[in-house]
């Protein structure tokens, strides 16, 4: 694993928040439109996207500065959420374990989410794994996902001082957004089954290696760099 560029999802890969960022969603839709909106699909979306048709279903233009204004007013309500801990969120079994061991190995680690950038460090931070990444691409960056992979490797190489390729690259996520995310930078695609989707749904959609869950760090190392096909 030494060398090889590990960019992790954060939402039902990392961890799980127990629905503060869905509720922050709402939130800043009710403060700023007087309802909620639409139900949303969250499942490996760019916080951008969602913002975007929020704005487009209370017929709003998605201009740069009502962007910011939903992203403020989310944010505020998802560290408010996140902070008073009503939400029972949690780190996902074996993901410290799991974190500790590719950098360990000598592994570069880094972010790629569709939380926008402040959102993910909130998240991350409040959930004690911010050591571990030092850059990542985010919902911000673009709105389409699978447009973040050549911007996460361009963060780390200006991070690394060295250029990776996709194919020295892995993408760690739970849904099957993760796999095509994966697949338009030419990256390997490791999912685990501790989201929306099962084991089976995330083969069905041609992820390379599928776990259950990261709680037997070793076999996941081993299934994902031994060659041979994760449980």
């Amino acid at each position: 694993m030494n060398g090889r560029l590990v960019l992790f999802d954060i939402d039902g890969t990392l961890v799980d928040t127990g629905g503060a960022g869905m509720a922050a969603l709402k939130q800043a839709a009710e403060e700023l439109f007087g309802a909620e909106g639409p139900e949303l699909d969250l499942a490996g979306s760019t916080d951008s996207g969602i913002v975007m048709g929020l704005l487009a279903h209370f017929g709003e233009k998605a201009t740069p500065e009502r962007m910011r204004s939903f992203y403020g007013c989310y944010l505020s309500f998802l560290a408010e959420n996140l902070a008073e801990g009503g939400h029972e969120g949690r780190v996902l079994p074996g993901v410290v374990a799991l974190l500790e061991a590719l950098r360990t190995g000598g592994a570069v680690l880094g972010l790629l989410t569709g939380n926008v950038e402040l959102g993910a460090e909130i998240k991350v931070r409040h959930y004690g794994l911010h050591e571990y990444f030092g850059f990542g691409a985010f919902g911000d960056d673009h709105h389409d996902r699978n447009k973040l992979g050549p911007i996460a490797l361009l963060r780390a190489a200006e991070e690394l001082g060295r250029e990776f390729s996709g194919g020295e690259s892995l993408v760690i996520g739970d849904t099957p957004k993760d796999i095509a995310c994966g697949r338009a930078m030419g990256a390997m695609t490791v999912c685990v089954a501790t989201g929306m989707f099962s084991a089976l749904d995330l083969r069905t959609n041609g992820a390379d290696h599928v776990f259950e869950n990261f709680e037997d760090c070793d076999a996941v190392i081993s299934g994902i760099f031994g060659g041979r096909r994760g449980g």
